[in-house]
């Protein structure tokens, strides 16, 4: 039996997507939420092996969400669900650990299929839009790599420790944890990373990161 959290804050879609899957023997849909503060109040009592994610809510991301819910228990496989194709929210959701990302558009035995097959453990990310978002991570011109060494040498040994810990996929509250400070510090820190590097979030830090280990491994 396939577990299924869903998140949407339109209700008709919701309950259209519970009923869809409710149809079949092989799933069952253990909880909903309608928004981010909700879906990360009731995923982890749930245990789901699959959470449904809208991308947009009113309260925040489904990409946030997925990152959070992955930090406590990576067991769980987030399948995002969106209106919009976007470069953009499919690079945050790779680099929060999504293992799908599908448009609202998809058809019904589709949707099934999706779900499946990321219980199984597979990706469903576009291999051309996945290229795109890897490019992104090796890529840029060198004079903007050279700016950015420029701009991490301007970090402090903490700031330095800290933004390697978002590379790791930790949350302010993990890397918190790890290193026995307040996560209104590590709140701090963060912003004071970002600044220093020219970023306005996290994801962009933690592409940075990626793309740091990944010349040193040429």
């Amino acid at each position: 039996m396939i577990t299924v959290f869903l998140l949407d804050d339109h209700e008709v879609v919701r309950r259209g997507v519970h009923e869809l899957l409710a149809m079949e023997p092989d799933i069952e849909v253990v909880g909903e939420a309608g928004t981010a503060a909700e879906a990360l109040a009731r995923i982890p009592a749930a245990h789901p092996q699959v959470a449904v994610l809208d991308v947009r809510l009113p309260d925040g991301s489904g990409v946030e969400v997925c990152r959070e819910i992955r930090s406590l228990d990576d067991r769980v496989r987030c399948l995002m669900l969106t209106s919009y194709a976007d470069d953009e929210a499919l690079f945050d959701a790779i680099m929060a650990g999504a293992s799908g990302y599908v448009l609202k558009a998809i058809r019904g035995n589709e949707l099934l299929s999706a779900v499946r097959d990321v219980a199984a453990g597979k990706s469903l990310l576009d291999p051309d839009a996945t290229r795109r978002v890897l490019e992104k991570l090796r890529g840029g011109e060198s004079g903007e790599r050279d700016e950015r060494e420029e701009q991490l040498e301007r970090l402090t040994d903490q700031e330095r420790r800290i933004l390697t810990l978002i590379g790791d996929g930790l949350t302010n509250r993990a890397i918190g944890q790890e290193l026995h400070l307040a996560e209104k510090t590590i709140k701090n820190y963060v912003s004071s990373l970002l600044s220093k590097l020219g970023m306005e979030r996290r994801s962009q830090a933690a592409a940075y990161v990626a793309r740091l280990q990944e010349q040193k491994r040429r």
